[in-house]
């Protein structure tokens, strides 16, 4: 899955002085231990790396779309970025916090099938009325495809990302009244090998 990594520090200054920031913060760090999949240790490690990249400590839209565009410099990952930042903002603050960001990367790295799909599930569903249409969908799928670019996809037909919702919605909606619902989501992909493989490869971005 593509996320942030901690970058090497350029030298041991800079990796004390980042350590000395998170010595400051032990309660905050046993907190996120108790609430997260991550160690103590894990969690130092991903918090010098995300201070290293944001020095305020918060991460707005545009920053986060010009962290995310260097995992993709083939396409036009702005769009995506959109959709995820807003999917991990989820207090609707406008910024990402640490903790928030942590919490999320928890779920997605070491969750639960469950918890992973219900995450991908609240992407997906942009407008947060708790439903999935078709046209949400579709918008995220065609994000993804234009972020990924033609180097990955060389045989990319405008069409397909249509086609491949079309083809997820027929399996999804059960009850065929246009929208799919979170059980409906979940229950589709456990029961589908192949939808199951589509959503990996799609989270494989996040």
């Amino acid at each position: 899955m593509a996320v942030w990594e901690p970058y090497p520090y350029k030298d041991k200054i800079d990796d004390d002085f980042e350590l000395s920031i998170v010595c400051h913060r032990p309660e905050g760090l046993d907190k996120l231990e108790a609430q997260t999949n991550f160690s103590k240790q894990e969690l130092q490690v991903l918090y010098r790396g995300f201070k290293n990249e944001c020095p305020s400590g918060v991460v707005n839209e545009d920053t986060f779309k010009q962290i995310y565009a260097q995992f993709f410099p083939h396409g036009d990952a702005s769009t995506y970025a959109h959709y995820l930042f807003n999917a991990f903002d989820s207090a609707h603050s406008g910024s990402i916090k640490f903790e928030g960001f942590i919490m999320a990367l928890s779920t997605l790295l070491r969750g639960s099938v469950r918890e992973k799909l219900t995450w991908t599930f609240n992407l997906y569903d942009i407008n947060r009325d708790g439903y999935i249409n078709k046209e949400e969908m579709t918008d995220i799928v065609s994000a993804i495809y234009d972020m990924m670019g033609k180097y990955t996809y060389p045989a990319l037909k405008t069409d397909t990302p249509k086609q491949h919702v079309d083809a997820f919605f027929q399996k999804m909606d059960k009850n065929r009244d246009g929208v799919v619902t979170l059980d409906e989501f979940i229950l589709s992909c456990q029961e589908d090998e192949n939808i199951m493989r589509s959503l990996q490869l799609f989270k494989n971005v996040i």
